[in-house]
């Protein structure tokens, strides 16, 4: 046992984590606090309020740090890619967040992401900011076949927490702007992290946007491998942008059996007008302490006072002077909704609400702060993966009805949903599924790191590679069952990847071989649609229009968003050409500077949009 492991067991409190000489993360003691506790007087030193770990100003700065990449799509990997409205991206989550942050900047209003615990096994991301790439590969790389880094974050090495600290506080830094002011977040955690995640989160989202820590019971009986406690839930951290407001959840099933009670409106049940529990006294609301008056021949009750009627004041069960949970107005504007009933334990009478079933049934409630059903286990979510996919092919995919659970509390029909750890693409499921049960068109965006298969896994004998091949064809499953019953519903997905630009960097200088490579500024291997998404993200372009493909004298003529955005990257498009695009009247369209034969051509075609379609904004690349 060294010394570091000798004073842990004698001063827990007292060991961090640091950085030594050549920048490596390493445990290490804090002699400040050592001190403090060996000593019988308050030693002098600055103290704050604040949540630290190394590499926290490297990761902030990697947040907001600008990247010359871009996503290329794949066209024949994706399902329905001219009309769908879906995304699915495969790379590093913090390059695809940087790249699409522009285009849905306060466009998505739900995020749930579950991402890798740090239990000691999982493969985490390793960002270059952390630590320089060799003194890295020294250390057991795992790699995605497009070089992006993960590693295996063991409990025994110094970095365990700052690395998990700094991967998941950079991210969160920029998915907080992917929020609508009305949207939302849910993050899955165990208790290994969830300490350091809330701290995370209230600097990041800030305190007061703090809803919840949910309990979801995932496991009935608890993990009986766990040493002291069988684990049952996982927690739900629940972050709001500023004005989220909640749908609410369908009422439990028990609940219903309350509506014992029907009129002409409908099913209801009564709830007592009285305010119950805290601030219920005449002295906490005093604005609600005001008589009822009740005619017990018509059975008329007024707020106002009639001819030998009966006053009904907010008396508590001891006597003294309570409250209403309504004031004046709105108690006389809905007088019709109320009733009156005689309490028998007081040989009184009380005023009740009808509290009404909605018309289609379904009541909803605010959710509660621990969520268990069958619907939400572990176990759950396993089997219907398997039963789509067959058994083994990914461990521990989130529940679908978890999933659904929030998505209807957060979501309108129309909502983006976002999900950047999306593993077997459980949202993307999750998302079709309720916009099947409620006729919505919500949309989604998965984000997945091309983490590859175990080599002696179910999943890679089964042909999968990587997880994200996993991720899309449960999409495709999940999106064929669904389509059978609702042949309009959206099961497409467009599929991209992270890439570096599909233009050549600059020179660092110039020199005649230089000036002859870059004659012609885009990479060899880049193709037209290539070409047009990037140019679609730079202009702030959300990737969810319908895209297009004609030809116009021969030129393929790419378009999007119903021809409101055109492009043709041919080479040597003629005159006439470039006139029936300029009358196409888009708002914008790219050419690339090989499309002009030559500078006076290119001079010709852009006068010619000048004068004969001014409203059309033209860019070559």
């Amino acid at each position: 046992m060294n010394n570091i492991d000798k004073l842990e067991k004698i001063f827990p409190e007292c060991i961090t984590e640091a950085e030594d000489s050549e920048g490596n993360l390493i445990r290490a003691v804090d002699f400040v606090r050592l001190k403090q506790i060996l000593s019988d007087e308050l030693l002098e030193g600055r103290e704050a309020y604040e949540f630290n770990f190394v590499g926290k100003k490297r990761a902030a700065l990697e947040a907001h740090k600008k990247i010359r990449k871009t996503l290329r799509p794949l066209i024949n990997q994706s399902r329905n890619f001219d009309t769908t409205q879906n995304l699915y991206i495969e790379g590093d989550n913090l390059q695809a967040l940087k790249i699409l942050a522009e285009s849905y900047l306060g466009k998505v209003k739900m995020i749930y992401i579950d991402p890798p615990y740090n239990v000691g096994a999982d493969a985490i991301y390793r960002d270059d900011f952390t630590q320089d790439s060799d003194t890295f590969d020294e250390e057991a790389a795992v790699r995605d076949d497009e070089g992006n880094r993960l590693f295996t974050n063991k409990e025994s090495c110094g970095r365990f927490h700052s690395d998990w600290c700094a991967m998941i506080y950079s991210r969160l830094l920029i998915a907080k702007h992917f929020l609508s002011d009305d949207g939302v977040i849910f993050i899955s955690i165990d208790d290994h992290e969830q300490a350091n995640l809330k701290k995370i989160c209230d600097e990041v989202f800030g305190e007061k946007n703090f809803v919840a820590c949910i309990a979801v019971i995932n496991n009935f009986k608890g993990r009986s491998d766990d040493k002291f406690i069988a684990t049952a839930h996982e927690n739900l951290l629940i972050y709001r942008k500023e004005n989220f407001k909640t749908n609410g959840v369908p009422i439990p099933d028990e609940y219903l059996k309350e509506y014992t009670l029907e009129d002409e409106h409908g099913k209801y049940r009564l709830q007592g007008l009285r305010k119950r529990g805290a601030n219920s006294k005449r002295e906490d609301r005093p604005n609600m302490f005001y008589p009822f008056f009740y005619d017990e021949e018509s059975g008329k009750l007024s707020i106002d006072e009639l001819p030998a009627s009966i006053k009904i004041l907010p008396y508590l069960s001891d006597g003294t002077d309570g409250c209403w949970r309504w004031g004046k107005d709105t108690a006389r504007e809905k007088i019709s909704e109320l009733t009156v009933q005689k309490v028998k334990r007081r040989g009184e009478y009380d005023v009740f609400q009808k509290d009404y079933l909605p018309s289609d049934g379904v009541r909803r409630v605010k959710p509660k702060s621990f969520w268990s059903g069958s619907e939400f286990s572990a176990e759950a979510g396993t089997l219907t993966l398997k039963a789509i996919m067959g058994k083994g092919i990914f461990s521990t995919p989130k529940s679908l009805g978890l999933v659904k659970y929030m998505l209807q509390q957060a979501t309108d029909k129309d909502s983006i949903v976002m999900d950047f750890f999306s593993g077997s693409a459980t949202t993307a499921h999750a998302v079709m599924e309720l916009n099947a049960a409620d006729g919505g068109q919500r949309k989604f965006i998965m984000i997945q790191i091309a983490e590859a298969t175990p080599k002696n896994s179910e999943a890679h004998r089964a042909g999968y590679e990587t997880i994200c091949e996993i991720g899309k064809e449960r999409i495709r499953r999940a999106g064929d069952k669904l389509k059978a019953a609702h042949p309009n519903l959206d099961t497409g997905f467009r599929v991209f990847k992270v890439a570096d630009s599909n233009f050549k960097p600059l020179p660092k200088e110039w020199t005649p071989r230089t000036i002859m490579d870059f004659a012609e500024n885009i990479k060899a291997d880049r193709n037209a649609y290539d070409l047009f998404f990037e140019a679609l993200l730079d202009t702030g372009m959300t990737l969810d229009k319908k895209f297009a493909e004609e030809e116009i004298d021969g030129v393929k003529v790419l378009s999007f968003d119903g021809g409101k955005i055109l492009a043709s990257f041919e080479k040597n498009i003629s005159a006439s050409t470039f006139r029936k695009l300029a009358n196409r009247g888009a708002e914008k369209i790219f050419f690339r500077d090989a499309s002009f034969a030559s500078s006076s051509d290119k001079i010709n075609a852009l006068d010619y949009f000048k004068y004969f379609a001014p409203d059309t904004k033209v860019k070559v690349l």
